[in-house]
């Protein structure tokens, strides 16, 4: 999945817009325009995947950002990796179907754990199962209900299951530009033998490395690259992805 570290840039989509959201609050967003433009700028820059979440399908169950991942699909020659309103194991076998390298299943993979085991014997490298935390608990359908689950217990299980990967979010500080939470991210990495991929709180270059150094296999930025904080070269170069 990732030869070495990299880091992702975020495209999460609301409304058919590109937008970085606080917490993952509805209300809180910033928006940045036309996502397919966003898309294709990362790729310009140097990304070699980047990281699509339908927003609008992750708060009410259905993917109303189809078109937009189309388009990105179509323009950009890079590994895409999708979540966001993924309910059915046919819904992330059309995407892969399509042409996405890996959809991200969360509230479907906590409701019903089969459906990664569904997947991936047609696409053993399809799925990443999202594992969002708040406050130690994994967090489902758009960070609004608890699960009881502890992130760390939980990749354990989705990786006896055949998950490809982990797409580990701290909502804790997600969009806050407040710094990565390092040993949030070493306890889920240690977990598994699979990779993980850390996603909330990088506000700097260093938060970037420290991300990699905690055991990611890939850091997913956002707001801090829309905000021009540092570009995508320069956090690639501090962790030798150039």
């Amino acid at each position: 999945m990732f030869e070495s570290f990299e880091v992702v840039p975020a495209v999460d989509m609301q409304d058919g817009e590109a937008v970085q959201l606080v917490q993952g609050e509805r209300g809180t967003g910033t928006t940045y325009g036309d996502p397919l433009a966003a898309a294709e700028n990362w790729v310009s820059e140097g990304a070699q995947t980047l990281h699509l979440v339908d927003l609008d399908g992750a708060f009410e169950g259905q993917r109303k950002n189809a078109d937009a991942v189309e388009a990105i699909l179509a323009a950009v020659d890079v590994d895409i990796q999708l979540g966001g309103g993924v309910r059915t194991a046919a819904d992330a076998m059309g995407l892969l179907r399509l042409g996405v390298d890996r959809v991200i299943l969360g509230t479907a993979a906590v409701e019903d754990p089969g459906i990664v085991d569904v997947v991936t014997n047609s696409y053993p490298d399809g799925v990443l199962v999202s594992l969002d935390a708040k406050d130690g608990e994994v967090v489902v359908s758009g960070w609004t209900e608890g699960t009881g689950l502890d992130p760390a217990d939980a990749a354990e299980r989705y990786e006896e299951l055949g998950a490809s990967g982990i797409l580990f979010t701290d909502v804790d500080v997600e969009g806050q530009e407040a710094g990565v939470r390092t040993g949030e991210i070493e306890r889920v990495a240690s977990a598994v033998d699979i990779p993980v991929v850390a996603s909330g709180g990088v506000a700097t270059v260093e938060d970037v490395v420290a991300t990699r150094d905690a055991g990611a296999a890939a850091a997913v930025v956002g707001t801090a690259l829309y905000e021009g904080n540092f570009t995508l070269r320069e956090a690639q170069e501090a962790v030798g992805q150039r």
